[in-house]
């Protein structure tokens, strides 16, 4: 008995189409589409997040966090010493 990959040739593609198309026919195909599209771009977030939890990124964006004020270089100082 020989072990081979299966691979889905473009007949069975098609027959794989036809068939999806009797069972939800064709007013539900988009919303079926819709649907899928929306759980693969969930799945992707999910595991953005859950790769960036495991290298220890921090997901809250930068501008979040303060910026540092520039020193003020002392020029309060030198001027109450000049007078």
């Amino acid at each position: 008995m020989s072990h081979t990959l299966a691979v889905i040739s473009e007949w069975h593609l098609i027959l794989l189409l036809i068939i999806v198309f009797l069972l939800f026919g064709g007013k539900k195909l988009p919303e079926l589409a819709r649907g899928i599209g929306q759980a693969m771009k969930e799945f992707k977030k999910a595991s953005r997040e859950a790769e960036d939890a495991i290298h220890g990124i921090d997901s809250t964006p930068s501008s979040s966090v303060p910026t540092p004020r520039p020193p003020d270089n002392g020029s309060k100082s030198n001027q109450a010493q000049e007078q």
